[in-house]
């Protein structure tokens, strides 16, 4: 599971980024974060409950702003950008995995695959999209709707709709956390595929360490900062990392 990967252009970087929520108790999600994500790499962030990475997921992703420092993202800094403007960015470079799927019940596979394309306000590339589905191993399923797929399934089809796209990068936040072992190792390695076949940037936010171990490197964080990473992970010491990450945050 161990992959051999040439780090290329940086196809998100954070430098400096801090996020701050407001309200009686102010909460620091994350402080002074620095940290880049190559094309064709797969990077898996962890940390302890309330560590931050959902919020360093969704900075990176351009759907929510940090409250200090700068995000680049294919190239521009989206920190300042507006909407529409940042949306057209994440239709352009962007694919999403997340644990609930988020297809549209009233759409087919195929539909829900070629969504962002059209979206986009671009003429779906069907050719492709054909390919992606067989290489997720949908061939067959294209006219079912959600409802009657598996979960397993569901997730294929939100992967498939992000390859589809061509997207640079690739975030997914606990994208087998509801899926049985078997099913889950399958996505992980429709995920890995992207990264070694297709030269996409996978940006993955797990808290479990089998699942981080099919990644090239993990990067760790606690109290909102940055707490170290690994290359070429294996499940003994993310394993490791993170109860002596737990332990330090309990005493």
């Amino acid at each position: 599971m161990v992959k051999e990967t040439t780090r290329s252009t940086d196809v998100v970087e954070l430098d400096g980024v801090s996020r701050t929520y407001p309200g009686g108790t102010a909460v620091r999600a994350l402080r002074d974060v620095t940290v880049s994500f190559g094309a064709g790499t797969f990077t898996a962030v962890m940390g302890p409950s309330g560590s931050g990475k959902s919020t360093l997921l969704h900075c990176a992703a351009g759907l929510d702003r940090p409250t200090t420092g700068r995000v680049r993202l294919a190239g521009t800094d989206i920190a300042s950008v507006r909407e529409p403007k940042l949306t057209r960015i994440r239709r352009a470079h962007v694919g999403f995995v997340f644990q609930s799927f988020n297809l549209i019940d009233s759409l087919t596979v195929w539909q829900n695959v070629l969504l962002p394309r059209r979206l986009a306000g671009k003429r779906p590339d069907r050719r492709w999209a054909r390919e992606v589905v067989h290489r997720v191993g949908l061939t067959g399923r294209e006219h079912h709707r959600p409802v009657q797929l598996s979960g397993g399934q569901q997730q294929r089809v939100a992967l498939a709709r992000a390859l589809a796209a061509r997207p640079d990068v690739i975030f997914g936040d606990e994208p087998t956390g509801a899926l049985d072992l078997g099913t889950g190792r399958e996505v992980l390695a429709l995920l890995r595929q992207s990264v070694d076949e297709f030269g996409a940037a996978v940006v993955m936010v797990t808290h479990d360490p089998a699942a981080a171990a099919w990644a090239d490197r993990v990067v760790f964080l606690a109290d909102g900062r940055l707490a170290g990473e690994l290359a070429a992970p294996d499940v003994d010491q993310v394993t490791a990392r993170m109860t002596a990450l737990t332990a330090a945050g309990v005493r």
